[in-house]
């Protein structure tokens, strides 16, 4: 297996092909679920390889999103991962808790099959438990 150098563009992720942003893939690093996808710019994704933790950048917030800063469901990094084109971020974890800000390990806990929707995992917990209103 070649290795890159770390400085060279073969080695980090092409923010410019997404206007400062890239999708991001968190998986579980034991059981290849996926849990959730959001958004990383080249600050999140300096914080994540800095500090082992997953940070992403929230557009609603308008800035840096700690995963679990106020839920506590953590997502510890295992291995980053970026696609063949640079534009595309995977982020293998150990999952602490919900993934999901509705309670669920996974947000893809939803299944359409044949026009109905089904719920395909048990939530963990109650939005109102996770975050609680102060």
């Amino acid at each position: 297996m070649a290795a890159t150098q770390p400085n060279s563009p073969e080695a980090l992720p092409n923010f410019e092909k997404g206007g400062g942003l890239l999708p991001a893939i968190a998986q579980c690093a034991d059981t290849s679920v996926v849990l959730m996808m959001a958004w990383m710019s080249p600050e999140s994704f300096a914080e994540t390889c800095e500090t082992g933790w997953a940070t992403y950048y929230s557009r609603s917030r308008g800035k840096l999103w700690r995963k679990g800063e106020e839920s506590g469901h953590r997502q510890r990094v295992v291995s980053i991962h970026v696609d063949c084109d640079g534009d595309t971020i995977l982020v293998k974890v150990q999952q602490t808790g919900a993934a999901c800000h509705e309670g669920y390990r996974s947000c893809f806990f939803r299944q359409l099959d044949q026009g109905t929707i089904n719920i395909t995992e048990p939530r963990l917990a109650h939005p109102d438990q996770i975050y609680k209103k102060s």
